[in-house]
């Protein structure tokens, strides 16, 4: 009996301690959103200050929403600071390096392994020619793969998943096949 008390004293305090960690979490994520909204609100008053009308000259330039701008810019800022996601600076980088390998790391296992496969065969075919004759074909294809890295990244981010970024809409056979 005294064996089963304690062990449901521990189990309790163990209970307690995760309910304390939750609640600091929770608290911390509160106060991070309050903060977001602020900082909002704040950008959102000095967007729409009003200017005084020597501001708004014959030079004045055509109006911009810039609330909207903003909010856009910090919607693409939190799409790609993604907690716990994978780095899109990685992926370009890698994929911007090694080709269509860089895929792998956050890319469509479907598109980046028969691309990779493909690149690695390219490479030990074209490791025969000359470099003169690679470097137009380099200069094109990696900034290119760079760039699809990047936006794997970006897809695993805004779905917590491996996304394709080709032939995304599912092709079905007609009746009677």
């Amino acid at each position: 009996m005294e064996r089963l008390a304690a062990l449901e004293a521990e189990v309790k305090a163990e209970d307690d301690k995760k309910k304390a960690v939750r609640a600091a979490a929770a608290a911390k994520l509160e106060k991070q959103q309050a903060e977001s909204a602020d900082l909002r609100a704040r950008q959102a008053a000095l967007v729409t200050r009003k200017k005084s009308p020597s501001d708004a000259g014959p030079k004045a330039g055509p109006k911009i929403d810039t609330l909207a701008l903003a909010q856009k810019a910090a919607d693409v800022k939190q799409d790609l600071e993604v907690q716990g996601g994978k780095s899109w600076v990685k992926s370009g980088i890698a994929s911007l390096l090694l080709g269509p390998v860089g895929w792998l790391y956050a890319g469509s296992l479907r598109e980046a392994v028969p691309a990779s496969v493909a690149w690695i065969l390219f490479a030990l075919i074209a490791g025969k020619l000359p470099a003169l004759l690679l470097m137009p074909i380099l200069f094109v294809v990696l900034p290119l793969s760079g760039i699809a890295g990047a936006m794997y990244a970006v897809g695993y981010n805004k779905k917590g998943s491996r996304q394709r970024l080709w032939n995304k809409e599912k092709k079905q056979l007609p009746k009677g096949e």
